[in-house]
């Protein structure tokens, strides 16, 4: 099944409102393994709401309204989508009781326009509105089905859950499962082409790749009416897709980078301090931002001047005249230090430049990563990044989290 989502609503044309549902659906809609192929939105307007939903009835499965099913004279979804089906409007009994209740209970009087709120489709199967006044839809036509849901995502959402997902679902038995592994230090575009004759050749678990803020994801998905072999099945083709990009994946579901590293952190039973220069204190606040953190993390240095590299963590002069504070010998003195310092059993370390100028000779995105471990071990990473300087600031504090996930994977195998 192939679905398009149709927002109804002026103010999203007009920007002010974002469109957040359109994004909540398509994933909601990906793990049950419906594909949206569109994303429509169209103002209060019958006319052209009306062409909309012709066009969306003839090239989708699934045809999903939101917004238009309030108490106003701009409202217009459910009577155009009548219309298009040649059908009548009745009032839902069920719905407009709990309409007048509400308004009985708040000892406020129902205005006549708030009946139409009632309203739906004769034939259509009435969607519970648990968190609001209007109830949705769910009726088949012989080119598609047609949902209709409220605008607020308050009440869209639960909605969606309680009462639309189990209708979507065959009732055959099938389930729908999905696993997202997640990867970072390796592009989309790279991604796919390692991975395009896996893609290509998908039947059942479909994989598909997610960009998002530097880092990819894929999503594999499966249909079965056995569990236990819906999970083999996911086994089976999460092990083809490692073998060839396993050195990126660094996790499951939708716990990010930084998190993950918390996570691995309190289950080794590791601290860990940082130097920061050119970042200027990211790491530590990205780090810090989760519950419990004051377990796994000490303290860190804004190291940003060569004086406080010098005189607080130490690099020595040597290092600064002969490399520069944007060189691997800095940022391994300044990890070793403040590991050091904090008593800690890790300490990393940042120095390079951001940008927009050069610094030392050297172009902005150049940047080294140091990481001291446990084991004394020493780990200094270089780096060549692009984009704009606050980029680089993020995708370095990145690169840092997946490096400290890859060792402390490496120093709990040598346990």
């Amino acid at each position: 099944m192939n679905a398009e989502i149709l927002a109804v609503g002026s103010e999203l044309l007009l920007g002010q409102i974002t469109n957040t549902n359109a994004q909540y659906l398509s994933k909601q809609l990906a793990e049950i393994g419906i594909d949206v192929y569109v994303h429509t939105v169209v103002g209060d307007n019958e006319a052209r709401l009306a062409q909309s939903i012709e066009l969306a009835a003839n090239r989708a499965d699934l045809v999903i309204l939101t917004g238009g099913l309030g108490p106003t004279k701009d409202d217009l979804t459910k009577e155009t989508v009548a219309a298009f089906c040649g059908r009548g409007l009745v009032h839902d009994k069920e719905a407009l009781s709990s309409i007048e209740a509400y308004f009985e209970k708040r000892q406020r009087p129902m205005s006549p326009n708030n009946r139409k709120q009632a309203l739906v489709i004769e034939g259509s199967t009435v969607l519970t509105n648990h968190t609001g006044m209007a109830p949705g839809m769910f009726l088949e036509t012989d080119k598609c089905k047609l949902v209709l849901m409220p605008g607020p995502p308050k009440e869209l959402q639960p909605m969606f859950e309680i009462e639309l997902k189990p209708l979507l679902l065959d009732g055959s038995g099938t389930a729908i499962t999905s696993r997202v592994l997640r990867y970072y230090g390796i592009g989309e575009s790279q991604l796919e082409t390692d991975l395009e004759d896996l893609i290509d050749a998908q039947t059942n678990p479909t994989i598909a790749p997610l960009a998002g803020n530097s880092e990819v994801k894929l999503r594999l998905t499966v249909k079965h009416t056995d569990e236990n072999e819906a999970i083999r099945l996911l086994d089976e083709t999460e092990e083809l897709i490692q073998k060839r990009v396993g050195e990126f994946f660094y996790g499951y579901g939708e716990i990010g980078l930084m998190e993950q590293v918390t996570l691995h952190l309190k289950e080794a039973g590791l601290t860990v301090s940082a130097a920061e220069s050119f970042t200027g204190g990211l790491f530590t606040v990205g780090l810090t931002s989760f519950k419990g953190s004051s377990s796994i993390f000490y303290g860190g240095i804004s190291a940003y001047s060569t004086h406080v590299k010098e005189n607080v963590l130490h690099v020595s002069k040597e290092t600064i005249k002969q490399s520069g504070v944007v060189s691997e010998s800095c940022a391994r003195e300044m990890a070793s230090a403040v590991r050091k310092m904090f008593s800690t059993d890790i300490g990393v370390s940042f120095t390079g430049v951001a940008g927009p100028d050069p610094q030392e000779g050297k172009e902005p995105g150049t940047v080294y990563i140091a990481i001291v471990g446990p084991d004394n071990t020493e780990t200094v990473y270089p780096l060549l990044l692009s984009g704009s300087r606050q980029a680089i600031r993020e995708r370095a504090v990145k690169y840092c989290c997946f490096y400290l996930l890859t060792e402390i994977k490496r120093w709990n195998a040598t346990k």
